[in-house]
């Protein structure tokens, strides 16, 4: 049996999926995707999905996710299945397809926030001086 353990990273989430042998459920959290709200990042999950097409239907995708915001978690999980269906599936051109789509699909993204500085507020705002 293929069983296929893949990660994905996106600033503070961290996404571990387990690809196997099935009928095309995709649970995340234990949650089907059916239902995993918001609606924005089901759908951010569904693109790796929908461009390997009818073939997302004989496998199950079982994916955990940590840390970081809704966002990161769901660029965490579409990294990490991207990578998954390609060590799954073990065909170049789905790789050529997935790459072509985004390039961030298959490479974590190494950006992270700046720390913050002194005489300020955040990493970039400055207090203000009044010269009058």
């Amino acid at each position: 049996m293929n069983i296929v353990n893949e990660s994905g990273k996106r600033k503070c989430a961290t996404a571990h999926v387990t690809i196997k042998k099935g009928n095309g459920k995709v649970y995340i959290n234990n949650i089907p995707l059916e239902i995993y709200t918001p609606l924005l990042s089901r759908e951010k999950i569904m693109e790796p999905l929908l461009l390997i097409g009818s073939k997302r239907n004989e496998m199950d995708i079982h994916v955990n996710v940590k840390g970081g915001g809704v966002s990161g978690q769901a660029s965490a999980i579409r990294t990490a299945i991207s990578r998954g269906l390609i060590a799954y599936l073990d065909d170049p051109s789905i790789q050529d397809i997935i790459k072509g789509y985004n390039r961030y699909l298959l490479v974590n993204d190494t950006r992270r926030k700046l720390p913050k500085l002194p005489n300020g507020r955040g990493a970039r705002s400055k207090r203000q001086k009044s010269y009058r």
